[in-house]
């Protein structure tokens, strides 16, 4: 997800280049560009492809609405406060204009050049309105008139009808029309209903052809329903992006949901921000949409038909599983298997004995951090659960889990983060729900998100004494999530994290002022001053001849202060890898400033979200997994928590898995010092480099099958 924009925290490193950062906006329009390299493969299978063609719309939406909009909200309040590498945020909108201009139009080619042929090949086919014979538009007619035309609304524009608002994200058709008696041209919108297929499919016509039409080309060759008596001019498409952020001050509000749930209403009517028209659109609508919308010249995006290609998400789902990566199937970790003769797992036996690493959605989910839940609610010996809630699925057996713990007279307490972006209203209907059940539910502390993953657990032993047991996460408490999100996931019965575990929802929930902790590093007070005290320690061990090494594992790398860390520690001799799936603002391989810095990027059919932080510390290994990522937002404005791994096997496995990731025999993107993202996909001889996930998956599947 995209934060809101960040002010830049001061950095005073003057021994330090002044160019040393890479501007973190044009580093996000490169990883989006990634995505769109991925659709553009045609090793890829090709729905797969049709996968990153959507995700690669839908991240860009969430750019406009988030970023842009908030470069353009400092700007018009006249808090243009410099960006990350210096510039001032009007030359900055002026060059994303540029890029997004150049990506939207490669995306589109994409789609039409490369991967609709590809569809047609595989016998999927997207048609148009004319290339339909007279049997087939007249049951596609039918169809229209039964199923489409009921639901449309359109609106006329003139003194009578003001300009129609135009909501954020509504694939929308412009129509101009003549009244033939009176010669008078009118203006007049209609909106293509969301929920309605995208791709209607079309009627079997024996071919075996699976053939679908986008809906808004079957409205506007149904425009004379909607207008009867009037000439059609013009038709054309247009969409619209909004700034969708949510402001809230919570100082002033006394009822946070309450507050909140105004803030979502406000959000649907949020500034324009964007405008994106087909390409063969008439400049009197043209004219008459940009006066309207109080939009730019350079907001205005001309693509050819089709619009949103994230409706590709639709075709994605198609049973052709050969187009698609092949199936797989998540295991249970090793030390979570049922012991013989039993057909469950017992999860707190497991755990009491060792310390369990699981490895999403290579190892399963459900049959871990669920499984943990789903005993500690129906377990007579537990007796209370305490939970952070970031982003859960709108079914999510971790919700009902916690609400059976409060049914059984169990305490509970849920940390719940309303105020997760675009998913604030389903935790505020999570939020009521618990409390309903008898939870206590909790909405952090004020001026901060919850952004941290635990889940603790007190449960009283055979011999009388409370145990903890805690799961410390990367990644959220959502079992649909965790099926496509890599993430690491720590199960421990360690008294000591436990402890400072307990220490901490103690500060989430109530007033208690937390000075020191021993397994955990937590934002905002310690997180980036214990991370950068030990990349100091690094580059301290350089200089003596230790053994020194750092690597870390984030999904952006944008913080000032700890990349000024890392370039004091190349320039130490300390090698530094850096392996990061989105934004990156450090500038590897400089001379005088980074030689030791790699930095690399894999994406793939899993989306990496692990955040891992590893240093040799002189040859006793420290590592650590958790929720932050090197952002301002992350260290200064959220509650996020790292927990370091003290069994040596885990710590093996992630030297392991970061030597496999920063291989020249892995595919990859390797980041160059101007910026610029260089796929290595092939050896020298042409062959493909092997892939990571599928390396991880089939050790896995190796491990489960040798016990």
């Amino acid at each position: 997800m995209l934060d809101e924009y960040d002010e830049p925290t001061p950095t005073f490193d003057e021994s330090l280049p002044s160019d040393r950062y890479l501007d973190r906006e044009l580093s996000w329009l490169a990883f989006n560009q990634r995505v769109l390299e991925l659709a553009e493969d045609p090793n890829l299978p090709l729905l797969e492809r049709v996968n990153f063609l959507a995700i690669f719309a839908s991240n860009l939406d969430e750019f406009f609405m988030v970023r842009v909009a908030g470069l353009k909200r400092r700007i018009a309040t006249g808090i243009a406060v410099p960006t990350n590498i210096g510039r001032a945020p009007h030359d900055v909108l002026t060059d994303i204009s540029r890029v997004a201009h150049e990506l939207q139009a490669r995306h589109a080619a994409a789609y039409r050049n490369l991967v609709k042929p590809a569809l047609d090949d595989a016998d999927i086919h997207i048609e148009s309105w004319s290339d339909l014979g007279v049997a087939d538009r007249e049951r596609v007619r039918e169809q229209f008139v039964q199923r489409i035309f009921p639901v449309l609304m359109p609106l006329a524009v003139d003194p009578g009808h003001p300009f129609p608002y135009i909501s954020g994200l509504s694939l929308n058709l412009s129509v101009r029309v003549r009244n033939p008696k009176t010669e008078k041209v009118q203006f007049a919108r209609v909106k293509v209903p969301s929920m309605l297929p995208r791709f209607v499919p079309l009627p079997d016509d024996g071919s075996g052809l699976t053939r679908f039409i986008p809906l808004e080309d079957l409205i506007s060759n149904h425009l004379e329903d909607l207008f009867p008596g009037m000439e059609i001019l013009e038709h054309h498409e247009f969409r619209l992006t909004r700034n969708e952020d949510v402001e809230i001050d919570e100082d002033e509000s006394e009822n946070l949901i309450q507050a909140l749930e105004k803030e979502l209403l406000r959000r649907r009517f949020g500034p324009p921000i964007r405008l994106e028209i087909s390409d063969d659109m008439d400049p009197v609508t043209l004219e008459l949409l940009i006066r309207e919308l109080d939009i730019t010249e350079q907001e205005v995006y001309r693509l050819p038909a089709p619009l949103d290609l994230s409706g590709l998400f639709e075709l994605t789902k198609l049973d052709r599983p050969a187009l698609k990566y092949p199936p797989h199937l998540p295991t249970t970790a090793v030390q979570l298997l049922p012991s013989e003769g039993s057909s469950t797992p017992d999860v707190f036996a497991a755990v009491s004995k060792a310390d369990v690493l699981v490895h999403h959605p290579y190892e399963s989910f459900a049959t871990s951090v669920q499984a943990f839940l789903d005993e500690a609610a129906s377990d007579p010996h537990v007796l209370a659960i305490k939970q952070t809630l970031y982003r859960t699925s709108g079914d999510s057996p971790i919700v009902e889990s916690l609400i059976a713990a409060a049914e059984a007279g169990k305490q509970v307490l849920a940390i719940v983060e309303i105020k997760a972006r675009f998913d604030e209203e389903n935790n505020i209907s999570w939020a009521r729900k618990l409390e309903k059940a008898g939870v206590h539910v909790v909405y952090g502390i004020v001026g901060l998100k919850t952004h941290a993953k635990l889940s603790l657990v007190i449960r009283e032993e055979k011999n009388g004494q409370l145990r903890h047991y805690t799961h410390i996460g990367t990644g959220n408490y959502n079992p649909k999530t965790s099926r496509i999100y890599e993430d690491f996931g720590l199960l421990t019965a360690d008294d000591q994290v436990g402890k400072e575990v307990t220490r901490l929802f103690n500060e989430l929930s109530g007033y208690a002022i937390e000075k020191k902790f021993s397994r955990l590093l937590v934002a905002p007070r310690y997180l980036r001053k214990g991370l950068i005290k030990r990349i100091d320690s690094e580059t301290s061990n350089a200089r003596a001849g230790k053994q020194a090494r750092i690597q870390i594992k984030v999904n952006s790398m944008v913080d000032e202060a700890v990349i000024d860390a890392l370039y004091r520690a190349s320039n130490a001799g300390v090698p530094v890898d850096i392996w990061v799936r989105g934004i990156c603002a450090i500038r590897p391989g400089v001379p005088g400033l980074s030689e030791n810095i790699r930095v690399r990027s894999i994406l793939g059919r899993y989306l990496e979200h692990s955040r891992i932080f590893a240093f040799a510390n002189g040859g006793e290994p420290e590592v650590w997994i958790g929720s932050a990522d090197m952002m301002h937002r992350n260290l200064d404005r959220r509650i996020e928590v790292l927990v370091r791994l003290t069994d040596r096997r885990h710590q093996r496995d992630m030297a392991k898995l970061f030597d496999l990731a920063m291989s020249d025999r892995t595919s990859s993107w390797h980041l160059d010092a101007d910026g610029t993202w260089v796929r290595h996909a092939l050896s020298k001889t042409g062959t493909p480099l092997s892939d990571l996930q599928d390396v991880v998956m089939r050790e896995v599947t190796a491990r489960r099958r040798s016990r």
